[in-house]
């Protein structure tokens, strides 16, 4: 039991490495531009949100594993009329029953100026303190138009790879950065 934590934290190490190490300022504005035409093209109700909000907060890679204690880290870039904004990480940490790794990706539409002036907070953005965030799967979407959609923010995961007990962005806290 104890390699096998070993092993996960080392996976979990490097992983995390890559994320960080990898993308510039470019680099990130064009994965997050390349994510969300995948989104819109798969979700529609993703697309439709897109045109109505006042920003979309995308990361394009998010890297979570744990083995009893978990952590989950990316970076991406806040996109107005498709070009950044700005740049941000995502982090979190965790504490409970689970075991795994994976990497999937999401996009924040921000519906109105009170949500998104709540991004660049001194403090951070913490998922679930604050403006109203929905977290929406493929089968809510469909039931979803613009005009039902009222709360301050909704998210979109997406691109999930490998296997890892409990998905969600709750307790994430974004804050935003300066790429090299």
């Amino acid at each position: 039991m104890r390699r096998l934590h070993d092993l996960l934290l080392g996976a979990v190490l490097a992983a995390a490495w890559q994320v960080c190490a990898a993308a510039g300022p470019a680099d990130l504005e064009r994965d997050a531009n390349a994510s969300l035409q995948k989104l819109y093209a798969t979700v529609p109700a993703a697309k439709a949100l897109g045109a109505n909000a006042q920003a979309v907060l995308v990361f394009p890679k998010v890297t979570k594993a744990g083995l009893g204690v978990g952590g989950q880290y990316g970076e991406g870039a806040l996109l107005k009329k498709g070009k950044a904004a700005g740049y941000y990480n995502t982090a979190g940490a965790s504490v409970g029953l689970q075991a795994g790794a994976q990497q999937f990706g999401y996009a924040m539409f921000f519906m109105n100026a009170g949500a998104l002036a709540q991004l660049d907070k001194a403090d951070g953005f913490e998922v679930g303190v604050g403006p109203t965030v929905v977290v929406l799967d493929e089968g809510k979407a469909k039931t979803m138009t613009t005009t039902t959609a009222k709360d301050d923010v909704y998210a979109f995961i997406f691109g999930q790879k490998g296997l890892m007990a409990g998905l969600g962005i709750q307790g994430n806290k974004i804050t935003k950065i300066d790429p090299k």
